[in-house]
């Protein structure tokens, strides 16, 4: 069996989280998404999936792939909560939906990459998915004038080939602790159990924005309650990665 790392880290140089792996031995994690395992290794790229913080944050992330009537209600309740988020938008919804890029950085929050075809990662060449994450790139910088650092592969679905090209081509692949599963509309109850009873400092909650979650705009607001009742503060991807201390978690 292979033994492979997985890191929850701040953003760091990559030969500084080398050289700190070094020192440990490989472990393997395998994610929600029952089509991929996350591979890393001690001299391999890493994907960042939580950190280590001692401050009560948490950082809400939102997948967009398709569709514009789910994105302007969260983007509403975020905005009535006084809060930002990270937002992973599909580069080929990014141009069809300019006016709901605009709004989402009109409104402070962070813009991440999500490719440009919906499509697993693990399925193709590197070359192919090269070209996915660079077309996707272009377009997204186009249509918002910001250059996108952080990459959440489609369907969440990455190996060691996909994390070492997102790696040449300068971005951070950005993984999460924390699965709403908002996306299969389990009922809005449920939603909120799955984010708020084990989150802990330095979680990185999955949500999505698009059409196909109908009920995560219901689920939203009491997720934001529950979570400043237990005493946590919200930040986006880069601030929750800044100050935050370098740690490796073995897992089998």
């Amino acid at each position: 069996m292979n033994f492979i790392w997985v890191w929850n880290a701040k953003t760091l140089k990559r030969y500084m989280i080398i050289a700190v792996a070094a020192f440990f031995t490989a472990g393997i994690l395998y994610v929600e998404s029952p089509q991929v395992a996350v591979f890393t290794s001690d001299d391999k790229p890493v994907a960042i999936y939580k950190v280590e913080s001692q401050e009560k944050q948490v950082a809400l992330t939102f997948n967009i792939s398709w569709g514009e009537e789910r994105a302007i209600p969260i983007l509403d309740t975020l905005k009535e909560h006084d809060l930002t988020a990270t937002f992973f938008v599909s580069a080929s919804w990014a141009e069809r939906h300019p006016e709901v890029v605009e709004r989402i950085l009109e409104d402070g929050h962070e813009l991440g990459s999500h490719g440009y075809q919906h499509e697993h990662y693990t399925k193709w060449d590197e070359e192919k998915i090269q070209k996915d994450i660079q077309t996707a790139h272009r377009i997204i910088q186009e249509v918002s004038q910001e250059v996108p650092k952080y990459l959440r592969p489609p369907n969440g679905s990455f190996d060691e080939r996909v994390l070492t090209v997102a790696e040449n081509l300068n971005y951070d692949v950005i993984h999460w602790s924390i699965n709403s599963e908002d996306w299969q509309n389990p009922g809005v109850d449920q939603i909120v159990e799955n984010v708020t009873t084990n989150v802990t400092n330095g979680d990185i909650v999955l949500l999505h924005a698009s059409d196909s979650a109908k009920q995560t705009k219901e689920a939203l607001p009491i997720i934001i309650d529950q979570l400043k009742g237990q005493g946590f503060k919200f930040s986006t991807i880069s601030d929750l990665l800044s100050g935050a201390d370098v740690a490796t978690q073995e897992i089998y």
